[in-house]
């Protein structure tokens, strides 16, 4: 069997289903799929999908959550360690669709002098997202 690298994201959540609900009405995600616990209370691992990229989503209580010590930024007092970037052709588009879900947001659509237009929002339990236009990797230079 052979492997591609692979970066893919992992969020822990209080409610896993809820957040499962927010991320695809507000940020446009697809569920690719869910497994949970057999009463079925936690998502012990979901993967959820946006034009073929890729996010794994479990709640705090689950297995895998308890043992990496997982958290959200509610129990931190609102603080993050790490934000999650996505690149889109249209911020402002998906930014209207995030307010209208009722997405958080932090800084509306923006151009940037690095390049691209972006925003940032937190989702239901305050994690970081940023939408933006600005691609690095076409400008990526290999060392």
């Amino acid at each position: 069997m052979s492997v591609n690298p692979a970066i893919i994201p992992c969020l822990a959540y209080r409610d896993a289903h809820a957040a499962i609900d927010f991320l695809c009405e507000a940020f446009g995600f697809s569920r690719n799929m869910i497994y949970e616990s057999g009463d079925k209370a936690r998502i012990e691992h979901a993967e959820l999908t946006l034009d073929g990229n890729m996010i794994m989503v479990g709640s705090v209580s689950s297995r895998i959550g308890e043992a990496l010590a997982m958290v959200t930024p509610a129990e931190t007092g609102g603080k993050v360690t790490a934000s999650i970037y996505v690149v889109l052709p249209d911020p402002d588009a998906h930014h209207a669709r995030a307010v209208h879900a009722g997405a958080a947001i932090i800084s509306p659509p923006t151009d940037r002098n690095y390049g691209g237009r972006s925003y940032e929002a937190r989702d239901l339990e305050g994690n970081v997202w940023s939408f933006g236009s600005y691609d690095p990797f076409e400008i990526f230079i290999d060392v």
